[in-house]
């Protein structure tokens, strides 16, 4: 017989599960996406917003996700933004036909690397974001990166990447949100945020690279501690105005603390979320040394209701 804490763990599962299901899932594994915290992150969002800035999209887990009258889906990174752009203009069925023309051209497939090779060199002379999007689906881990060039660098995922049904089912229902005319996707730096032209009913989040973790968008010392500092200055700007904002971010990473947000994080609120890197791509065997400490900051509690959504929601 199953012990009442068997129970109890399955009674969760299920109604996370069930939770899940509500959220749609980005056809992108971009390094530090938010979808498995999306059931902890979501809460803690007012109702009634009216601008959701979503600063650092990257995948857009949370952007996609998010109920707002409007909703900015905002990247640094130029190509990214430029293939959420066709995907919204052009729509699923077009897309879709352009990836099957794509395969069947270069043949791609979990073993074929020459093939891979080529469509690389391709998308690195015409930059074309359906072919960003194979690249991805069919790289290491299916992660994105560029050298110092803008060219694609990331190797083959030899019998583990492809575009499959899964990530078929994913971005049918992305784009089919992603069209909805509530999303404006931009391509600017975090600094160019005017903070003036914000209302008090509008959220800004940001889930930007972690400065004490090494990722691909982060290995080139892409972030730093003063780009650590303007982002902090500028949601002390918000908060100066009264404009809410969320920050996803880590406090402690293995051996690393990131003391500077430490201290910056007394004066708000911070939420420590429950996230199990199981499936990260560097494999960890020991879980307690390397455990890390996610959390949410926020400069007011929006739902009143949180603890309790917290507690039925924490494993």
């Amino acid at each position: 017989m199953c012990s009442e804490s068997t129970k109890k763990k399955k009674k969760k599962s299920i109604e996370r599960q069930a939770i899940m299901k509500n959220f749609i899932k980005s056809p992108l594994n971009y390094t530090g996406g938010k979808y498995k915290l999306l059931e902890q992150i979501v809460p803690h969002f007012p109702t009634n917003i009216g601008c959701f800035v979503d600063l650092f999209c990257g995948g857009c887990n949370v952007g996609i996700n998010v109920e707002a009258n409007k909703v900015i889906l905002n990247d640094s990174c130029s190509q990214l933004q430029e293939l959420y752009s066709y995907w919204k203009k052009n729509g699923y069925s077009e897309v879709k036909t352009e990836i099957v023309e794509k395969i069947d051209k270069y043949q791609l497939s979990k073993t074929n690397e020459d093939g891979f090779k080529r469509l690389r060199e391709s998308y690195n002379a015409t930059h074309s974001p359906i072919e960003l999007f194979l690249l991805i689906a069919y790289s290491f881990n299916h992660q994105i990166r560029f050298n110092k060039k803008d060219e694609f660098n990331m190797p083959f995922g030899r019998n583990k990447s492809e575009f499959n049904p899964k990530m078929d089912k994913n971005l049918l229902s992305f784009i089919n949100e992603l069209i909805s005319d509530k999303f404006i996707i931009t391509n600017q730096d975090f600094t160019e945020l005017k903070v003036e032209k914000l209302k008090e009913n509008d959220l800004v989040y940001c889930d930007p690279p972690y400065l004490i973790s090494t990722a691909t968008y982060n290995e080139n010392g892409g972030w730093n501690e003063e780009k650590e500092f303007q982002l902090l200055d500028l949601l002390d700007r918000c908060n100066s105005k009264n404009i809410k904002f969320a920050l996803s971010n880590v406090l402690r990473h293995k051996d690393k603390s990131n003391d500077i947000l430490i201290d910056w994080s007394e004066k708000y609120n911070v939420v420590h979320l429950n996230k199990n890197y199981s499936n990260c791509n560097y494999h960890i065997l020991d879980r307690e040394k390397n455990l890390t400490d996610e959390v949410l900051i926020v400069n007011t509690f929006f739902n009143k209701s949180y603890k309790k959504i917290q507690q039925k929601l924490h494993f």
